[in-house]
């Protein structure tokens, strides 16, 4: 890449790998963009791809971008827009040979780039996947060289950024303030319509404002050459662009003031944004620091089999129905118990319920084990042999299969030199990335101070979302659930009522967990880590909600004394 006069637009046409396909064509045909991204990998698409590795060795790539491609890349070709995504999965090489076959195929003089060295299951024996989080040197080097797209396997989200950033601008590893702007550009660009308005948490305000939130737009930020950016979306594209929005996807999967990444370490409590008119919003004041020494590892194993059985209880006597069909699968069960056993007993039903389904209550048995015979056949035969034995209506939603697979996700570190980073160019040269050499071990940021609280006044009891917005994800077994306002006067308030022991009031489940509260008051924000909720990861579905998508809603529905002045 050649550096031009003024921002770089750089876009987002998937959020995860399943995302809206035609997302590559309204990117590229909406409006101006330099740079079109795509991110496909998450923690379960890693074990996804790991699986599919292990039936097909040539497999391991999401293959919709493939799809995406062969409708688009003449499009991007005739525009000019240069293409990243880290679609590669488990298999850049792969994918980048199979790219360079569909543009021979298409008639289209296309040079195709990968990058590698992320790939480090031998290292981990028993992993199904083991993947080091690059940082964005590696995009950058082979788009300097020229590359039309460039695809890789596991970079961190905002490497898609922060690599075509320093390619066009010229930026080095030690432009620390200009890489934590591009971080925060490519974390708020990462999630495609997460900030444009999807699954945002005032919604019906912006309905009744007229927004049109059926089909939300992907979101492209116009970043400058100092780091600073606005992020904004295509005219005439569904959704919105405010403050709100793009406040919500930066607390999404964070955590403290120090935004850790093998580039640059972002300081989030630097952060400010403004509205800077219809669907553009400012990002500006970004620090950065160096990195930390060490590089994150996302390690993906099989842990074992699981099972489950809902079964429907209704009308009367919940609790007593639910007591019985425990101890008689805990009988039928005990020659050979399987070796993690869960009951959850979710009371949906309702008294002089006008339905049956509103009369009804869910107990849901899940059972894992190394073995899938203990959680398959013997669960099985256990519970449906009850039928005709157990609490009157006896019913279940699904009868129990045979078990299936569940993975373990877990995150251990190395050195940053523990990588042979490498950009593999079209032309087959690799050049080799260097390690970031200025490092910095992370330390706790002190708590900034708080504002002055809010003077006494009336107050009434209400639902904490009629005043905050929230949004919550999972980093392995952690959740995080960041929570902002949008006045000062309610920044007062929720900074001394939110506190951790109100946050696990709040949220029973956290009682027992160590809970993390840090404050970043120019977003007006808290953000709470929630360490261990989520057991071994999503993939080993440990709770209701196994990713905490909406950890964060639940606790807007629950009920605090908040003061009149802000209802």
């Amino acid at each position: 890449m050649t550096r031009q006069p003024g921002p770089l637009r750089i876009g987002n046409a998937s959020g995860f790998y399943g995302d809206r396909f035609d997302a590559m064509r309204e990117m590229l045909t909406g409006g101006e963009l330099d740079v079109l991204t795509g991110d496909y990998l998450a923690e379960l698409t890693m074990l996804i791809l790991g699986r599919d590795r292990l039936k097909d060795p040539g497999a391991g790539y999401a293959r919709t971008f493939l799809r995406q491609l062969e409708e688009c890349l003449g499009l991007a070709r005739e525009r000019g827009v240069r293409i990243v995504a880290n679609a590669g999965g488990l298999n850049p090489a792969g994918l980048a040979d199979a790219v360079r076959q569909l543009a021979d195929r298409l008639g289209l003089p296309v040079r195709v780039a990968h990058v590698e060295g992320d790939d480090l299951t031998a290292a981990h024996p028993g992993s199904l996947a083991a993947h080091a989080y690059l940082g964005g040197f590696g995009i950058a080097a082979c788009l300097r060289e020229g590359a039309d797209v460039v695809v890789t396997g596991r970079v961190t989200d905002a490497a898609l950024v922060t690599g075509p950033a320093a390619a066009h601008f010229g930026w080095g590893p030690g432009d620390h303030d200009r890489l934590a702007g591009a971080v925060v550009a490519g974390h708020v660009l990462e999630c495609g319509a997460q900030a444009t308005g999807g699954n945002y948490a005032f919604f019906h305000e912006a309905a009744r404002s007229g927004r049109d939130l059926r089909r939300p737009g992907f979101p492209l930020a116009e970043l400058h050459e100092d780091g600073t950016c606005v992020i904004t979306k295509h005219p005439g594209t569904g959704g919105f662009v405010d403050v709100g929005t793009v406040t919500a996807q930066l607390l999404y999967e964070t955590a403290g003031a120090r935004y850790a990444g093998p580039d640059v370490t972002a300081r989030l409590d630097t952060v400010r944004l403004t509205q800077d008119g219809p669907d553009r919003v400012r990002i500006d004041g970004v620090r950065g620091e160096a990195p930390p020494p060490t590089l994150k590892v996302g390690v993906n194993r099989l842990g074992g089999f699981r099972n489950e059985v809902a079964f429907v209880l209704t009308g009367l006597d919940i609790e007593a129905k639910a007591g019985l069909v425990r101890e008689q699968l805990t009988d039928a069960l005990a020659k050979s118990p399987p070796a993690e056993v869960r009951w959850d007993l979710v009371r949906t039903d309702r008294p002089d319920a006008p339905s049956e389904e509103t009369a009804s209550a869910l107990l849901r048995l899940v059972v894992r084990d190394p073995s899938q015979e203990a959680v398959g056949r013997a669960l099985s035969g256990a519970a449906i042999e009850l039928a005709l034995a157990s609490y009157p209506g006896f019913h279940v939603l699904a009868p129990p299969g045979k078990g299936s697979p569940y993975g373990v996700f877990e995150d251990v570190y190395i050195p940053q030199g523990g990588v042979d980073h490498v950009a593999v160019l079209h032309d087959g040269r690799r050049i080799p990335v260097p390690p970031a050499h200025d490092t910095v071990v992370l330390d706790e940021v002190p708590e900034p101070p708080l504002p002055q609280p809010l003077s006494h006044g009336p107050t009434a009891r209400a639902p904490l979302g009629l005043v905050a917005g929230a949004r919550s994800g999972d980093k392995g077994g952690n959740a995080n659930v960041g929570v902002w306002v949008r006045s000062d006067d309610a920044w007062r308030w929720l900074a001394h009522e939110l506190t951790v022991d109100r946050f696990r009031q709040l949220i029973p489940e956290s009682g027992r967990l160590k809970v993390t509260r840090h404050p970043l008051p120019h977003l007006r924000a808290l953000n709470f880590v929630v360490e261990g909720i989520l057991g071994e990861g999503v993939a080993a579905q440990h709770r209701f909600d196994p990713q905490a998508k909406a950890l964060g809603e639940w606790l807007r529905s629950r009920h605090l004394d908040i003061p009149e002045i802000l209802l």
